[in-house]
């Protein structure tokens, strides 16, 4: 499984002590260091990076997370937080034009329409786990232009 710095998010190898990128010491483990999630403790009534990264894909804390200092600064939030953003435009998408040209097909375009539907909703559930699971994982083109937004 791949780690990020806690700091600047960049791509670390596992048993780096520091980030090659920024050069931030990163908390170790058990000898191994850990990822963004779990390196990063809660701030005084804050979230660790991994929960406010599954609350992104709630979409309007995703909005928050985009304005709300410390989590603004935290690449690997924003990244879920953008990507939130466009999964459910790309939802959205999909619903408004398979629901009016599935839907006046009877029986055959509502199945259709309830499949993409679910598989829309498991593909929202499969990216909070991943989030919660404390990685970056991208979507084939939304997660290229979340990471772009991110890193902006």
């Amino acid at each position: 499984m791949p780690r990020f710095c806690s700091s600047c998010g960049a791509q670390m190898a596992d048993n780096a002590a520091f980030c090659p990128s920024c050069g931030n010491a990163v908390a170790t483990t058990g000898g191994t260091a850990t990822g963004p999630a779990q390196s990063r403790p809660a701030a005084a009534g804050g979230l660790t990076d991994n929960v406010a990264g599954l609350l992104a894909y709630l979409f309007i804390p995703a909005i928050i997370f985009l304005v709300v200092e410390p989590y603004s600064r935290n690449r690997f939030i924003r990244f879920h937080s953008f990507q939130s953003i466009f999964y459910a435009i790309v939802c959205i998408a999909f619903n408004v034009v398979f629901g009016f040209v599935l839907m006046a097909i009877p029986i055959v375009g509502w199945v259709i329409s309830f499949l993409i539907s679910l598989a829309l909703f498991i593909g929202w559930i499969v990216l909070m786990i991943k989030a919660y699971q404390g990685t970056m994982f991208k979507l084939p083109v939304i997660g290229e232009l979340a990471e772009k937004q991110a890193n902006q």
